[in-house]
């Protein structure tokens, strides 16, 4: 064999022994996009309106008119709109309204849960609707003494509404919202 075979050979024989001498590929492990929030710490929330709850501390309460709120959670851009309402004979007509405005998702939600709540002892009376699947809102409640009183709790989200993208926050605010319902009192 001539020498310019023998080096070429040689050069080819270096070439394939340095690229094939790496390291065998590991496949990266399956990751999920991690989100800490911190433990919900609740504390009374009073004034002069005919009712008081329990809210997270971490959330920025801002009163409406009538006695209505916007508890804003700033680092998850979600908002829990309350809603109160005086009932003066007209009690079927504001459970129709919380009832629709719940099923107006239908058309966007995978699913509507309605989960019953009563507290014969504070006189608290309602329901609490779990929204899965890409609706504006993932959760809903009413509450009521039958008698005088009425409130009404949605969650908002500043982003389109994508329940898998949302999800740990929508749960963690979900949480905060049946906290509000389960220590709702009447003054």
């Amino acid at each position: 064999m001539s020498k310019k075979i023998i080096s070429g050979l040689s050069i080819v024989f270096l070439l394939v022994v340095t690229i094939s001498c790496k390291k065998d590929p590991i496949p990266k492990p399956a990751s999920q996009l991690r989100l800490d929030y911190p433990v919900a710490k609740y504390a009374n929330f009073s004034n002069h309106c005919p009712f008081e709850f329990e809210m997270n501390e971490e959330a920025v309460i801002k009163e409406d008119k009538n006695c209505g709120f916007m508890i804003q959670y700033p680092k998850m851009k979600a908002t829990i709109y309350l809603n109160y309402k005086t009932v003066d004979n007209n009690l079927n007509d504001l459970l129709k309204d919380a009832q629709t405005l719940t099923y107006k998702h239908v058309i966007k939600a995978d699913d509507i849960l309605e989960q019953p709540y009563i507290n014969k002892e504070k006189k608290v009376y309602g329901m609490f609707y779990r929204v899965d699947g890409n609706a504006a809102t993932n959760s809903l409640f009413y509450a009521t003494d039958s008698i005088k009183h009425f409130v009404t709790g949605s969650i908002y989200f500043y982003a389109k509404p994508n329940f898998d993208s949302i999800m740990p926050a929508a749960s963690y605010v979900k949480n905060d919202m049946q906290r509000i319902i389960e220590t709702l009192k009447w003054k």
